[in-house]
C-alpha cells in the first residue's frame, strides 16, 4: 500500500525542475521584454532577429549599445541581491534579513562614495572590494548593537535600519561638504541601471559569478547552518568558520551588486522568500531559483521605471521600494506576532 504521506512529500520533489524552468523562462521572457520596451518600442521579433544579426540601423544601436548592456548588469545585480538575502537569512535564521535592512547597501555604498570623493584615480576594480569592507563594517555594527540587547528577528531588523541610517547621514554629509567630489559617484549610487556600459557589466560579472558558484558549492553547509546551532554542530558543521564563510558571500554578493547599481533594496528580502515558498527549504535547489527570480524581478523593474514616466526614466529603486515596504511591513507583523 502507498503511504500517502510519502506521496504528498514526493509532489513537491516532482514540481521543482518545473519550477526551476518557469525561473528560467521568466528570466528569458523579461530580459527579452527589457530589450524591446523603452523610450522606442520594438517587437520582440525585431529583438531576436537584430541579436542574431545585428546590423547598421538605428534598431540595432539601441539594442546593442543601449538596452543590452543595461539588461545585463540588471539581471547580474538582481540575481546577486537575491543570492546575498538567501544566505543572509539562513546564517542569521531570520526572515527579516536582507542586505539593505542588514545596512550592507547602505556602507558598500558609502565605501564607493569615499573612494569616488578621495580616491578619484582608484581603479576601477577596486569598487568591489571597498564596498565588500563598507558593507560588511555596517552589517557587523548593526549585529553588535543588537547583540547587546539581545538578538531577535526584529531587533537585528530594526537594528539594521538604526545603522543604515547613520551611514546614510554620513553619506549625505560627504556630499554636501564635498560637493564637487561626490558628482562623480552620484550616478554610480543612484539606484539605477539607466546609462549602465559594457564597463560595468565587466565590473561586476566576475564577482557575481564567483559569489554564485561558491554558494552552490557551500549550499549543503547552508541547509546545515539554517537547522540551528545545536543541531548544526551535531552533524558536524564547524559553526563560526562556516558562518563567516557563508555571511561574507552574502556580503560579497551585495556588495558587487551596489558597486555599480547603487542601493535597490527589498531585492534581497522579497525574492528568497519566493524562492523557498516554491522549492523549499533545501538551498541546493532554492539558490538556483533566487538567482533566476531576483535577475527576473529587478529587470522587470528596470522595463517598469523606464514605461511608468515614458520617455522620463524613473529610478528602478523607487520601484522596488514600492513593492518591497508593504511586503516588508506584512513580514514584521507575522514575524512578531510568532515571537
Amino acid at each position: 500500500m502507498l503511504n500517502p504521506a510519502a506521496g504528498r512529500a514526493a509532489a513537491p520533489r516532482r514540481a521543482q525542475p518545473l519550477w526551476l524552468g518557469l525561473g528560467a523562462g521568466a528570466l528569458v521572457l523579461a530580459l527579452l521584454v527589457s530589450l524591446a520596451f523603452g523610450a522606442s518600442d520594438l517587437s520582440v521579433a525585431q529583438v531576436l532577429r537584430l541579436l542574431l544579426a545585428p546590423d547598421d540601423s538605428t534598431e540595432s544601436l539601441v539594442v546593442h549599445t543601449l538596452r543590452l548592456p543595461r539588461t545585463v548588469v540588471a539581471a547580474l545585480a538582481g540575481a546577486g541581491l537575491g543570492v546575498s538575502g538567501l544566505m543572509l537569512q539562513a546564517v542569521t535564521r531570520n526572515p527579516l534579513a536582507d542586505p539593505g535592512i542588514l545596512g550592507v547597501e547602505a556602507g558598500g555604498a558609502l565605501a564607493i562614495l569615499v573612494m569616488v570623493v578621495f580616491f578619484p584615480g582608484a581603479p576601477a576594480w577596486l569598487f568591489v572590494p571597498a564596498a565588500f569592507l563598507g558593507g560588511a563594517l555596517t552589517a557587523s555594527v548593526a549585529y553588535s548593537v543588537a547583540r547587546s540587547i539581545g538578538v531577535t528577528p526584529l531587533r537585528l531588523a530594526l537594528a539594521g535600519v538604526a545603522v543604515a541610517s547613520l551611514v546614510g547621514a554620513a553619506a549625505r554629509v560627504i556630499q554636501l561638504l564635498w560637493e564637487q567630489r561626490a558628482q562623480g559617484a552620484l550616478f554610480a549610487l543612484s539606484g539605477s541601471v539607466a546609462g549602465r556600459t559594457w564597463e560595468h557589466a565587466a565590473q561586476i560579472a566576475p564577482w557575481v559569478a564567483l559569489g554564485l558558484g561558491l554558494s552552490l558549492v557551500l549550499s549543503p553547509r547552508l541547509n546545515l547552518l539554517a537547522l540551528g546551532d545545536d543541531v548544526a554542530r551535531g552533524l558536524g558543521a564547524r559553526l563560526e568558520r562556516d558562518s563567516a564563510v557563508v555571511t561574507a558571500l552574502g556580503v560579497l554578493l551585495a556588495a558587487a551588486s551596489v558597486s555599480v547599481v547603487g542601493p535597490v533594496g527589498f531585492v534581497g528580502l522579497i525574492v528568497p522568500h519566493a524562492a523557498r515558498a516554491l522549492m523549499g527549504p533545501d538551498h541546493r535547489l532554492s539558490l538556483p531559483l533566487a538567482a533566476l527570480l531576483g535577475a527576473a524581478f529587478l529587470v522587470t523593474a528596470d522595463t517598469a521605471a523606464r514605461l511608468v514616466d515614458k520617455p522620463a526614466e524613473t529610478p528602478v529603486g523607487l520601484l522596488v521600494a514600492a513593492a518591497g515596504a508593504p511586503f516588508f511591513v506584512l513580514l514584521a507583523r507575522r514575524v512578531g506576532r510568532k515571537a
